[in-house]
């Protein structure tokens, strides 16, 4: 008797994950349904600007501007690849010109102007767009009179444009500035990870800062931080859950109950 041997079938691409936390198998589109948030521990994945514009606003309320901006090459600078060839790959990854997504929406009813950062556009770097579109979205909202909520996540500034990356600390926490005169709301929520200059200026400016789970947040890495102070450092300090205990983060919102979450403050001060 001749025994054919089974062909193996192989399990499609991109039907099922690790957990990056807790290291259980996931069904992706159980995760999707949890937006992103691991049914066994909880873990909040890192994602997109549209995926977050898409769980935060009401459907079909999401009106963009300013999304022509692009980032030059102002230092010709070059690392492991020319910087303009690598805006070019990221733009091609992402399908993003930039870092950042800002434009007019609606939460659970409630107008507002709203700005998402992009953890796959180069760990959400802030250069010169980045720092021009949220200058742009505060004083939109200081014109139209409408909360601002910004969500946000960065690794830092963008290296590659030098201090013309650095300046737009100055120039985002000067345009906060402008926004809390007029007595406009300022709501932040805080993201994994949530550090450097990004950290350093107008995510750490807002009226009311929340935080999902377990969110980094901070302007250097522990290590750094350590070895600069020469001291042992608290466990998870640079955590939401640390930063809530110390006064910093006001409230550490689940991804679930963000939406709400942001509509009762736009009620509560009479936004």
């Amino acid at each position: 008797m001749i025994i054919m041997a089974q062909e193996k079938v192989g399990v499609p691409a991109g039907l099922w994950s690790r957990c990056e936390s807790c290291g259980h198998m996931l069904y992706e589109k159980e995760v999707a349904e949890a937006l992103y948030v691991c049914p066994e521990c909880g873990h909040h994945r890192r994602i997109e600007a549209r995926t977050r514009i898409e769980q935060l606003v009401d459907p079909g309320t999401f009106e963009e501007f300013d999304a022509d901006l692009r980032s030059t090459d102002p230092l010709k600078f070059k690392d492991r690849m020319p910087y303009k060839d690598r805006l070019k790959r990221e733009r091609g990854k992402t399908g993003e010109p930039d870092a950042i997504v800002v434009g007019r929406a609606f939460i659970r009813g409630r107008a507002v102007i709203l700005g998402a950062m992009n953890p796959s556009f180069i760990m959400a770097s802030m250069g010169a767009v980045v720092g021009e579109k949220v200058t742009r979205a505060i004083e939109r909202a200081i014109e139209e009179n409408l909360p601002l909520v910004m969500v946000t996540t960065s690794g830092g500034a963008r290296m590659q444009e030098g201090m013309v990356s650095l300046v737009q600390m100055a120039k985002t926490a000067a345009a906060v500035a402008r926004l809390d005169e007029a007595g406009g709301l300022y709501v932040v929520v805080a993201t994994d990870p949530t550090t450097a200059g990004v950290a350093a200026s107008f995510a750490s400016l807002g009226d009311v800062i929340l935080a999902e789970p377990k969110a980094m947040i901070g302007f250097a890495g522990p290590r750094v931080i350590s070895n600069t102070i020469n001291a042992e450092l608290p466990e998870g300090f640079q955590r939401a859950e640390f930063m809530q205990e110390h006064g910093f983060v006001d409230r550490i919102v689940p991804r679930s109950e963000l939406r709400r979450e942001i509509a009762r403050i736009i009620d509560y001060c009479g936004k």
